[in-house]
């Protein structure tokens, strides 16, 4: 009845390239493949006639691969084998399949000689004001400097691998436009469903940050076959109509339904790269939040990272002996997740979101729930201490308690909280195999500092 072990392997799902899917035309027809990893379930003595298989494919954000994210490492005394904060573990314990994709351009999956693999394809430096430009190497755009920043050869690579020199790139056009990756999400649900074998033949899709818009993006370009491969859906700190800007005010963001005709100006390169003070920063908790913060994870997680950047690993720092190591992540056109895609979806949603994120504002989360005009069973879960990863965010201390006997933290066996982490944990468990959070099928609920559930 209940799983014994868990068992962990990595494959890969070989395609070629539509022609036209990819803004770059060189790629067309293209052999390519995507890596997944999957952690599963094992019965020692086989699995009861009566309990279902289910299966979760979970797809991940702009900058960090899925093997990372929801399969992460951090060994410790009490946890040897590092899977305590491990989301693909904690499902698979409880019975559930689950499927962890890297995206095209991203992690062990296909970057392409004359793309991501290219150092050449990192951004020059930005076009005069009157259009010209003064390097005889080329110049570049980006709509938003801030997510694909610019003159990257110089700035990241100019010790490691370019070694002072500026090169042309051998692709001229951002990497990606969204129905890439939705055509990515949709090659693993049907991939997940033939080797997991769901009772229902249907997965719930999972996705966390800008995950969102890429599985926003399948499921409308799946239409009414949706229902037929996806039995429900879950959003996680995702990328909605508001973003924050640079300093940290919310700002409308409303993102089109589809490309819009001046999509190059996205980038007129293929990659960008940003480094582990960017993507991993020292940070300090929250008034009223301490423990968030789990010590020597960040350098466990960039040590994942770096394992599947055979390139950017030796990449980046101002010694030519010592790189520091880049994370290559594929400059993209974003459309397709907005109120109007979400008026016509009808499949019940979990949306999760921390009230400490600092990268997608929470009210993203409102926004969703309430757009979902459609959808009779939706559910909003929003958590007072967690961040942007809240699969990574702990608790610490007296706030751990409550201190009311009468209550406890969601999914906990104790009176003390692990912190956000085992809430998404518990609440992904309970939304796979029931269809609830908390015992209900609908409703807004907040996780207060203690974990514990209140309307």
């Amino acid at each position: 009845m209940e799983p014994t072990d868990v068992e962990t392997s990595d494959y890969f799902l070989n395609f070629n390239v539509r022609p036209g899917l990819m803004p770059d035309p060189q790629f067309d027809g293209k052999p390519a493949q995507l890596h997944v990893h999957r952690v599963r379930p094992v019965y020692k003595h086989g699995k009861c006639s009566g309990v279902p298989n289910r299966a979760v494919v979970m797809i991940h954000g702009r900058t960090v691969l899925g093997p990372v994210v929801f399969d992460t490492r951090h060994p410790t005394a009490e946890d040897p084998e590092g899977g305590k904060l491990s989301m693909q573990e904690a499902l698979a314990r409880a019975g559930i399949d689950t499927f962890a994709p890297s995206l095209l351009g991203y992690g062990l999956s296909t970057r392409f000689d004359n793309g991501l693999d290219d150092p050449c394809n990192a951004s020059l430096p930005a076009y005069n004001p009157d259009g010209s430009c003064s390097f005889a190497e080329g110049c570049d755009k980006s709509s938003n400097t801030g997510i694909f920043p610019l003159n990257q050869q110089t700035s990241a690579l100019g010790v490691n691998p370019l070694a002072g020199r500026r090169c042309a790139h051998s692709s001229e056009h951002r990497f990606a436009r969204m129905d890439v990756w939705a055509e990515d999400v949709v090659r693993v649900i049907d991939d997940a469903i033939e080797r997991a074998q769901p009772d229902n033949n249907k997965v719930v899709l999972f996705s966390h940050s800008f995950g969102g818009t890429r599985n926003a993006r399948a499921l409308h370009n799946l239409g009414a076959d949706a229902v037929n491969k996806v039995q429900r859906v879950v959003f996680m700190a995702s990328l909605f109509d508001r973003l924050f800007n640079q300093f940290g005010q919310e700002i409308p963001a409303p993102i089109p339904t589809e490309e819009a005709p001046d999509a190059d100006s996205a980038a007129t390169f293929p990659m960008a790269l940003f480094g582990r003070g960017q993507i991993l920063p020292s940070a300090q908790d929250p008034p009223g939040c301490d423990g968030k913060t789990i010590p020597g994870l960040a350098d466990d997680v960039w040590e994942q990272i770096m394992q599947n950047e055979v390139l950017g690993r030796n990449w980046g720092g101002t010694d030519p002996m010592n790189p520091t190591g880049l994370i290559r992540v594929p400059t993209f056109s974003s459309y397709g997740w907005n109120a109007e895609v979400a008026a016509n979806f009808t499949i019940p949603t979990l949306v999760l979101h921390g009230l400490k994120d600092g990268t997608s504002p929470p009210s993203n989360s409102d926004h969703i729930f309430d757009a979902l005009t459609h959808v009779t069973d939706k559910l909003l879960v929003q958590v007072k201490c967690g961040g942007h990863n809240m699969f990574w965010d702990g608790c610490a201390g007296a706030r751990c308690d409550d201190g009311d006997p009468h209550t406890k933290p969601y999914g906990g066996n104790s009176q003390k909280w692990a912190g956000p982490y085992s809430t998404v944990n518990a609440a992904l468990i309970e939304w796979i195999k029931h269809g609830t959070f908390n015992g209900a099928s609908s409703g807004r609920f907040v996780i207060n500092e203690s974990g514990v559930v209140s309307n």
